[in-house]
């Protein structure tokens, strides 16, 4: 029974030395972040599958048999869109931390394939000469999915279809700028918002 006793406090202080690793002692800042992921890896495991969500969650659809309007009605469908609405948001945050590749060395775009779509080096190139611009379109794009949570929480799908509408509008702004400038037909955008 002494042994358990005694053995607890350096199992204790074991692991604080081991976190104290993590963090600056003199000012308890945790040291900047571990970079993973690559914006191609947040935008297909997060921003796509989150947004096709939202998007998806409300719709309207007319047959022979009469229109079936879809919609979160529950707590627990709000609950669900309300999830994929902070998971845009905070990816956002995630797209412009300092360091963050467009893709991993050597690695294609996921749709390379498609007439008008850069290489990836291109893409990083232009994020690179203006990172701000890059961070002004993804806080905007931040912006709309924070409009979409707060119509979320008043339950209001009106609000909700309408920044939704923006969230769409954000993401073709940022491909249009970054990842297929040379397309045909390109589409027109609004002004960007600048953040500070």
């Amino acid at each position: 029974m002494k042994f358990l006793v005694l053995a607890i406090p350096v199992v204790i202080i074991s692991g604080l030395v081991a976190c104290s690793d993590k963090i600056d002692s003199s000012s308890n800042k945790v040291e900047s972040a571990k970079l993973v992921a690559t914006i191609q890896d947040i935008m297909v495991a997060q921003i796509d599958p989150a947004a096709d969500a939202l998007w998806e969650s409300v719709s309207s659809t007319t047959t022979a048999e009469g229109t079936e309007d879809k919609q979160p009605r529950t707590e627990e469908e709000w609950s669900i869109v309300r999830h994929h609405a902070i998971t845009l948001a905070e990816a956002a945050n995630l797209l412009v931390l300092e360091g963050r590749r467009v893709a991993a060395e050597g690695k294609l775009l996921e749709d390379s394939h498609v007439p008008g779509v850069l290489t990836a080096d291109q893409v990083q190139k232009k994020i690179d000469l203006d990172p701000h611009r890059f961070a002004n379109i993804a806080y905007e794009f931040q912006d709309y999915a924070k409009e979409a949570l707060v119509a979320i929480d008043a339950r209001d799908t009106e609000a909700f279809l309408i920044a939704g509408g923006k969230l769409d509008q954000a993401c073709e702004k940022c491909h249009q700028q970054y990842w297929y400038p040379d397309a045909v037909n390109p589409a027109k955008f609004p002004p960007l918002t600048t953040h500070k």
